[in-house]
């Protein structure tokens, strides 16, 4: 095989492994972001949900304490049913006490409303509390491992990156920018490899001529369709095939 050739393939085979290494660093600090985000949140839901207990004892403290107040005034109601004079006053006053005592009954009802609620915050308070410090272990351990993880994909990517440089300089000039030049015009791909004569990048059938001289592998030849530099690799031998290939070899 061509020098040159094989030294390109190595090339290529480094440029992807530092294209993927890239793709997985530029990703982690979102990932690492995402689950502080997530941890943040589940802190502010915890932290709104006790806002909202606390809030709720004192809202039905203050209607416990409508209660008192309007008893107060059935009391008084009561006790003045004694110095009314006419019936129709008397009438009166017994209609103010019904009123009174129905708004009791109404301020009842939003206190059992409130305590409902209220059993339902608390269970899901008591539930966070319990979780927040398994949450938080969780997500220290994760962010941990991401970065352990970066920092081990940054040495892979600076090793590659010096091997990259050893490759370009074993290459001639000419060959390195042909290299350089489809690769940047290709996605990063700038090698086909060939199959049973057709090109496994575009699809395309070679000339018989070109795809014996790519099997060869005496010279750099590019695909006259995708443009790539071509290399043919052997298939695998089939043992089975092989085996009954052979006489007289056992199955």
């Amino acid at each position: 095989m061509h020098p040159d050739l094989t030294t390109v393939i190595e090339l290529q085979e480094v440029d992807l492994k530092v294209a993927g290494l890239t793709v997985e660093i530029d990703a982690l600090p979102k990932q690492i972001q995402t689950l502080q985000s997530q941890l943040d949140d589940f802190i502010h839901a915890h932290e709104e949900r006790k806002k909202r207990l606390a809030a709720n004892q004192k809202e039905r403290k203050d209607l416990e304490g409508d209660i008192k107040e309007v008893q107060e005034k059935i009391t008084k109601h009561k006790d003045q049913l004694y110095q009314v004079k006419t019936n129709d006053q008397y009438k009166a006053m017994l209609k103010e006490i019904e009123g009174e005592e129905a708004n009791i009954r109404k301020i009842e009802d939003q206190i059992l409303e409130k305590m409902i609620e209220s059993e339902d915050l608390q269970t899901h308070v008591q539930d966070a509390a319990a979780r927040l410090e398994g949450e938080k272990a969780r997500v220290a351990t994760e962010i941990k491992r991401l970065q352990e993880e970066q920092q081990k994909d940054l040495h892979e990517r600076e090793s590659l990156q010096a091997r990259r440089k050893d490759l370009g300089a074993a290459l001639s000039d000419s060959v390195l920018r042909l290299y350089e030049r489809i690769r940047a015009g290709r996605n990063g791909i700038a090698l086909a490899e060939v199959r049973g004569g057709l090109c496994m990048a575009c699809n395309v059938w070679l000339r018989p001529q070109v795809y014996n001289d790519v099997r060869g592998g005496d010279a750099l030849l590019t695909c006259d369709n995708c443009g790539r530099i071509m290399h043919y690799i052997e298939p695998p031998v089939d043992r089975s095939e092989a085996a009954e290939q052979v006489p007289g070899a056992s199955a």
